[in-house]
């Protein structure tokens, strides 16, 4: 057991990209129960992998998906993300919006590094960019391609390091995490979240619970 409970009441989930992140995290959350609306520029294309499962999951634009929603969750390919949150930041406010995009950029000596600089986290950065909503960093330094296998095969064993600045944001998002099948770590506040962006301790990095905490000096 990892203390912490599935959310109580089913949530509303708008996922903002259906790639390699949003599609499994979808899959995790409907399986626990949750409404999840699956948003793209093309929703017709996502009809072959949203029709089987089930009446609870639907495919929707991005304007559509955030207005039938309660929770967020940004999952587009990092250069599209200001222009989205241009056209949805409205509609987000009032909204919890889970930040899983990265910023990613290679080195000249091929280390991972940041595209905000050393200074900015992303999780200080989308916070600004929305600050009528609720945001929270979570499902950034997990390689992708394990978040189905890791979340369904060992559920509750691997760590998932999540940041926030507000309590609703973190309980919410820690519920979340947990309804994935990972355990929640949380890091503190979005300024301190630099751990989890590219270049950061835990970017890449998969451990347990413990394991995220040690290599986050916490």
């Amino acid at each position: 057991m990892t203390g912490y409970a599935m959310s109580a009441i089913p949530l509303t989930i708008g996922i903002l990209g259906a790639g390699n992140i949003g599609r499994p995290l979808g899959r995790h959350w409907l399986a626990a129960g949750h409404r999840v609306t699956f948003g793209s520029r093309d929703p017709g294309r996502l009809a072959s992998f949203v029709e089987p499962l089930g009446d609870r999951a639907r495919a929707a634009t991005y304007a559509d998906a955030v207005e039938a929603s309660d929770v967020v969750l940004l999952s587009v390919p990092h250069p599209a993300l200001d222009g989205l949150l241009d056209r949805l930041e409205g509609r987000l406010a009032g909204k919890t919006v889970i930040d899983a995009t990265s910023p990613i950029g290679v080195s000249e000596n091929g280390l991972f590094v940041s595209l905000l600089g050393p200074d900015t986290t992303q999780g200080s950065w989308a916070a600004e960019r929305l600050p009528d909503s609720s945001v929270a960093r979570a499902f950034t330094h997990f390689p992708d391609e394990l978040l189905w296998s890791r979340g369904t095969q060992q559920p509750h064993f691997w760590g998932m390091g999540i940041a926030s600045d507000g309590q609703d944001a973190r309980q919410v998002t820690e519920a979340l995490v947990h309804d994935a099948g990972f355990v929640p770590v949380h890091l503190g506040g979005l300024a301190e979240s630099a751990a989890l962006d590219p270049g950061g301790a835990l970017f890449g990095y998969v451990s347990t619970a413990a394991g995220l905490r040690a290599a986050a000096g916490l």
